[in-house]
């Protein structure tokens, strides 16, 4: 079982919902407001007067069989819209109550 961590632009929010219900990945949390920048290219998000957009953020849970599947429907996404902002971290579940 991995946990993808997805930092986005507040902007990506529906799409990202129905690319998660398209390949019926069911539990998800998610963060409405977060702050961040990118390490590249990518403006602040920090929701004030000088940076007003913010962040969302999403971690869902899945098998490891469906996080390359994933991770390139979200690679696709950012390529549609670079300059907006969306990433996608993997981490390993060693347990879960």
């Amino acid at each position: 079982m991995k946990a993808v961590f997805i930092p986005y632009n507040q902007a990506y929010k529906e799409r990202l919902i129905e690319i998660l219900d398209r390949m019926n990945i069911r539990g998800f949390t998610n963060w409405d407001e977060v702050q961040g920048r990118g390490t590249k290219k990518g403006e602040p998000h920090y929701g004030d007067h000088a940076w007003p957009t913010l962040n969302s953020a999403i971690i869902t849970m899945i098998s490891d069989e469906r996080v390359e599947s994933l991770l390139a429907k979200i690679h696709e996404l950012d390529i549609q819209t670079e300059a907006q902002g969306i990433h996608a971290f993997v981490w390993n579940i060693e347990k879960m109550a």
